[in-house]
């Protein structure tokens, strides 16, 4: 019991790090905001944010919820049963927008297109705050096992 509660602590810490950076970006690059050029400091600051955002959304489908399942005494799923069963458990709201939010973290990982970021960086903007959410009802749900 002692080194499943020293995993958990461990698995939020990563988290709540995660999280703590991506809000930082976050604000940074809503002042930016959405425009037509960017300076290349501009890029560099957005291009943080998409991979931080990326980052959280890895941690809570790949670590997160996966831990959730093992302390519900869930089989392990697919990533798809891991976003509806959070969804079940009240730790996001809609499925449909953790899809999305997959989407778009492959989107970030392989797109090339010029014309095609300024719509992820859009999209990255409206998102980030459903992931700062979800932590928080990570957070609220663990502190039930304990």
């Amino acid at each position: 019991m002692k080194k499943n509660i020293e995993l958990i602590k461990n698995e939020l810490d990563i988290m709540n790090r995660a999280k703590d950076i991506l809000e930082y970006s976050y604000k940074t690059c809503s002042i930016i905001s959405i425009k037509d050029t960017y300076l290349n400091d501009e890029l560099d600051k957005f291009e943080a944010l998409t991979s931080r955002f990326a980052r959280l959304s890895d941690i809570l489908t790949q670590k997160i919820f996966r831990l959730i399942e093992y302390l519900e005494m869930e089989s392990p799923g697919t990533v798809r049963d891991r976003i509806n069963r959070a969804e079940k458990w009240g730790l996001i709201d809609k499925a449909d927008d953790f899809f999305l939010i997959r989407e778009l973290r492959n989107s970030i990982a392989h797109e090339f297109l010029p014309e095609a970021i300024n719509q992820i960086y859009r999209e990255v903007l409206k998102y980030t705050p459903v992931l700062f959410k979800v932590c928080d009802n990570v957070t609220l749900y663990i502190k039930r096992f304990f």
